[in-house]
């Protein structure tokens, strides 16, 4: 099988969306099937692995994403060959994949990754919630019934969907993670990093972003240190500088900084071994749609605390793999201490969290997604409704 993966921004640009489509690339092809990424990117940006095609666009800043209405004539005439293509952001990439795969029946399918309502209010606060919200409940519903099929990688993103109107099916189909590079990791010594091993370490993994909630993260670590008085928090990732300098300050205006550890962005590989010598994972992000970085952490045997929201709430199961809590600094931090008090709570919920993640295995959640592949393609090529009304229409 041919299949396109069409998406925004691909490496070395770091987020979920890149990490899920080359790990799953790799799977596919390690199954026999042919999949290329139809992406943007700068003239004579080279590429290290087979079967990824960039078309010119204009960069966006320093964000790691170009601007483009159109792919390249070699990407587009590639493009028609391709038997089925997913398509993972709605806006650009979502509208070119109607344009050339609809008239040549080439089935499409979405995957929603991301709640864009948060992203809107996070990166376009000077917009009225209600209007972006109106433009999400305007274009999702007609963009989701011009593909063949949806795919929400949780519950609660589907709930969400549903909530902006979208009508069209749905199909839940978790994203997989390679379970045996956090389940069969070897942890990195704590003295590397200056920490001793009765230490509490609590550890966040991700992109360092202001939807993170990173200050309310930190602002409650501060009120549980007074009271566990070995507690360390390690932060994997980075971000935008100016947001990464604005939270790195925090805990020196916070009088934390002895128990808080910036790694910066670390090699993926290395992830496991980092996660495998902490206790408990936390996160204070309630803009995740399916949290990859919360299934490695439960994989590694970290319970987890986290914030009740979609996603999080689909993953961590409150009081046998972790934590959830209202979105209250009060409430966080009762949790975060609690936990942090009970040693024996830690290895049995973090027992409960390395059983858990099996059922995100990679290998099972690609033969899900192949099935709808398979599906689509057995179906008569029905007639598609018209193309959503759109900023890139």
């Amino acid at each position: 099988m041919r299949i396109g993966m069409l998406v925004d921004t691909y490496k070395p640009h770091v987020s979920g969306i890149t990490h899920y489509i080359d790990l799953n690339k790799r799977q596919l092809e390690q199954a026999g099937h042919e999949v290329y990424v139809f992406t943007f990117g700068g003239r004579g940006q080279k590429d290290q692995e087979p079967h990824i095609l960039r078309s010119p666009g204009l960069p966006l800043g320093k964000l790691g994403y170009y601007f483009s209405l159109r792919y390249s004539s070699a990407a587009q005439k590639i493009l028609q060959t391709m038997d089925v293509v997913q398509v993972h952001h709605p806006f650009l990439s979502g509208s070119l994949a109607l344009r050339y795969c609809r008239p040549a029946g080439i089935p499409i399918v979405f995957t929603n990754h991301a709640r864009y309502d948060i992203y809107a209010r996070t990166y376009l606060p000077f917009l009225p919630e209600l209007v972006s919200r109106r433009f999400l409940q305007s274009y999702m519903p007609s963009f989701c019934a011009a593909v063949d099929l949806v795919i929400s990688p949780s519950a609660g993103m589907q709930k969400v969907l549903r909530e902006l109107g979208v009508t069209a099916q749905i199909e839940v189909v978790p994203n997989g993670i390679d379970l045996g590079h956090f389940q069969n990791a070897v942890p990195l010594e704590r003295s590397t990093l200056g920490l001793k091993e009765n230490d509490i370490l609590l550890v966040y993994a991700g992109r360092v972003a202001r939807e993170k909630n990173m200050e309310f993260l930190l602002r409650t670590f501060a009120e549980v240190t007074p009271v566990v008085k070995n507690l360390s928090l390690l932060i994997i990732g980075g971000g935008q500088k100016q947001i990464v300098d604005e939270i790195k300050a925090l805990p020196q205006k916070l009088g934390i900084s002895e128990h808080v550890i910036f790694t910066g962005m670390i090699a993926y590989d290395s992830l496991p071994s980092y996660l495998a010598m902490c206790d408990i994972f936390t996160t204070a992000s309630v803009s995740e749609v399916h949290p990859l970085s919360v299934i490695e952490a439960m994989s590694a045997g970290l319970p987890v605390v986290g914030i009740h929201s979609p996603g999080i709430s689909d993953t961590v199961e409150d009081g046998k793999t972790g934590f959830l809590t209202a979105h209250d600094r009060e409430a966080y931090a009762a949790a975060l201490t609690r936990l942090s008090l009970d040693p024996g709570l830690i290895h049995q919920m973090g027992a409960a969290a390395r059983e858990a993640s099996n059922a995100y295995a990679v290998e099972s959640t690609m033969l899900k997604m192949l099935g709808h592949y398979e599906r689509l393609l057995s179906q008569p090529k029905p007639n598609q409704p018209a193309r959503p009304a759109g900023m890139y229409s």
